[in-house]
This record gives C-alpha cells, structure tokens and sequence, in this order.
C-alpha cells in the first residue's frame, strides 16, 4: 500500500474505521507501506520543494508522521525505504540514517527494508545490505524486488551473503532479457508479470527460500492497470501462484 492509496480511500468518503474493517472482514494484511523517501540527508527539503503537479507517482505528500499514523490504521507489518534524491553522503551517513528510521519505526511496531533502485544512490543489493548491516538494527534488513535486481544486474551471490531473516521483502515482477533504453520510464509503466518475461524468478525465489518475507507481486503497467483492479489483480495472483509452483517442484 501507498500513502496516496490510503488517501484515495479517505477522498471517497471512507473513514479510518471503515478502511481497517474493509481489510479486516475481507481477511486482508497490508504487507507493506511504501516509500520511505525522506529518510535520508538532504532528502526531505529536496521532497519539500517538489510542487504537487509534478509529483506524478503521489509520493512526496506522505512524510514520517503521515506513513507512520497510516500504517497504524491499516496494521502494516512493514515501511519500505528508497533513495529517491541521491546527494553526496556515504554509506556511514545512510546506515545512521537508516538506524535513526528503524528505531522511530519501531515505536510504531515496524519493520523497515531497504530497497535498491539501479539509478540511485543505492543501487544493488550489495549496498542495501551494507548499509542496513552498519546500521545493526533488528527490525531493519533489505527488499529485494525482481526487477530492480534485474536491472542493476543482480547475481544470486549477492544475496548469499545476507542473513535469511535480514530479507524482509521479495518483490515479484518480470521483463525482458534487455534493459530499456529508459529504466525509470520501464519500471513505472512497463513491467511484465512474474513470469511472462525474461526473468530467471524461479532461481530468485529458490535463493530466497529461507527468508520468511511475503512474497508481493508489483508490476507497474499502463497495461495490466488498464484491465481494471478486479482483473489485474486475478492476473497477478494467477501468474504469481504458477511461479512459485515452479519454484516448489524440483
């Protein structure tokens, strides 16, 4: 879940109440809120001056006090933090950042994963687990989501090195053996469901196995978004059982 998804329910005319029952009666848990973008130095003046017609993906609206009141609404196990903003700390900076955001999160009864985006500042698994290693939080580890790892060309060792239960998020999502010639347009317009793309997701999952994370579908598509929700989501369900079947058959 976004902050913008919790704050289009509340424009339709439904109350917190209403939001945790839908969720409660419907057997539904929010894995994940996501992003945590302010987190880093730098990063919340730089969200701060971005006016809203320009924030096309809803995002900069929703700092600390707003994510954290949100996921205390709707019980969310865990906050996703991500470098939007780049700038000119180190790894020493991000992990006390880091370490700073998980013990806030804490309070609320979060777990907090980094997750790696191949255009910023953290842009592999290997920086993500660096800086949530240093930052030696237990309620903080790192996400691992397909396509990122995909695209910042992630190998299965990386992911060796890092404890089971420190990967607290497997994002699923597919694409083509190529990178796009525009990674940011692809990721946000264009990704594949697991499994209708390129991606070897059933080595991925297999070297994730001892991680007891829940295992998300994200795909991002103009495409699948267009089918409308009840349909993208009965695609994505259907194409992220018939992976992880694969997964289980040896």
């Amino acid at each position: 879940m976004w902050g913008r998804d919790y704050a289009s329910a509340r424009s339709e005319g439904h109350t917190d109440a209403d939001i945790s029952s839908m969720l409660d009666d419907r057997g539904l848990a929010v894995a994940e809120l996501d992003p945590a973008w302010w987190w880093l130095p730098g990063a919340l003046e730089s969200g701060m001056a971005i006016p809203a017609k320009y924030d096309e993906q809803q995002v900069f609206g929703f700092r600390e006090r707003e994510m954290f009141r949100i996921a205390e609404v709707v019980g969310a196990r865990s906050l996703n933090a991500v470098d939007v903003f780049g700038g000119s700390w180190g790894t020493d900076d991000a992990a006390e950042a880091f370490a700073v955001l998980c013990d806030r999160a804490a309070e609320h009864g979060l777990l907090v994963h980094l997750e790696s985006l191949p255009w910023s500042r953290v842009p592999d698994a290997t920086t993500a687990w660096k800086i949530a290693e240093r930052a030696g939080r237990p309620n903080g580890g790192i996400a691992v989501d397909a396509w990122h790892f995909a695209r910042s060309g992630g190998n299965l060792d990386e992911l060796a090195v890092v404890p089971p239960e420190s990967v607290m998020s497997i994002q699923l999502d597919d694409g083509p053996a190529d990178p796009e010639p525009d990674l940011l347009t692809a990721t946000l317009h264009d990704r594949c469901l697991p499994g209708e793309g390129a991606f070897d997701l059933v080595s991925l999952c297999r070297a994730l196995a001892g991680s007891k994370a829940p295992i998300g579908v994200e795909v991002f598509s103009d495409a699948l978004h267009a089918l409308g929700s009840l349909e993208a989501a009965q695609r994505a369900a259907d194409a992220t059982r018939a992976v992880l079947a694969n997964v289980n058959r040896r």
